[in-house]
């Protein structure tokens, strides 16, 4: 899947792909000798899924730009894993608890950060449990051993480093976990809850143009503690 090359309003096109996060100053987390997903939530009993059985799931390869709030897109980028709505369907879908009408979806972290999403966005057919980018297994910096991948939305929907998927019959609560500069950073920013960059959904309150202008003057920053990530 192609996406246009045309970028979303107010978003620049950067090299390479830098590494992203509220969580820049700190090693990416390690990864478990057994790494597995757990689900959770409004399901009949919570269940853990070995990574090593995504493998027997429907896969596939797209190639879209990534869109960071604060302005910058890495672009081109290929993914490569399990449809987030194959999982769904095949894997959370039969186990959710009778009767329940799903809404929302939170993704949880190896470092502690979550961020929830509606159902509806993270059922697009671009949506991706990735393992793999450009062709290798994905990095710590870029969110080893998997990530979510919706490139319809800005970059903090982008969950890095997913262990946990709870499913939610109502708009669950921002929680924010981990690093208390992080913690601070997340409850200020107050994020959109859908994100779509496409809306220029940038901020929960504040008008996008606001938001840009900040975000313009802290890719500088970005971009010295990120080192660019490692080259693609």
């Amino acid at each position: 899947m192609q996406t246009t090359t045309a970028l979303p309003p107010g978003q620049r096109a950067v090299e390479g792909f830098p590494r992203f996060g509220t969580h820049l100053h700190l090693p990416p987390p390690p990864v478990p000798d057994a790494p597995a997903l757990e689900v959770g939530g409004a399901v009949t009993m919570p269940f853990s899924i070995p990574l090593a059985d995504l493998g027997e799931l429907p896969r596939r390869e797209i190639t879209a730009d990534f869109h960071c709030v604060a302005g910058w897109s890495a672009t081109g980028l290929r993914w490569e894993g399990v449809p987030f709505e194959a999982f769904y369907r095949e894997v959370i879908e039969p186990m959710v608890e009778p009767g329940a009408t799903i809404t929302h979806v939170v993704f949880g972290c190896l470092d502690g950060y979550r961020v929830g999403v509606l159902i509806e966005d993270a059922l697009q057919d671009d949506v991706l449990i990735a393992e793999r980018l450009d062709g290798r297994p994905i990095d710590g910096d870029h969110g080893a051993p998997l990530r979510l991948v919706s490139p319809q939305q800005y970059g903090f929907i982008n969950a890095k480093h997913l262990c946990l998927i709870e499913v939610h019959t109502s708009a669950p609560e921002d929680r924010f976990v981990g690093h208390r500069t992080s913690e601070l950073f997340l409850r200020l920013y107050a994020r959109h809850p859908r994100a779509r960059v496409w809306e220029e959904e940038r901020h929960r309150y504040l008008p996008a143009w606001t938001v840009r202008l900040l975000g313009r003057a802290m890719i500088g920053r970005i971009m010295r503690l990120s080192n660019r990530g490692h080259p693609r």
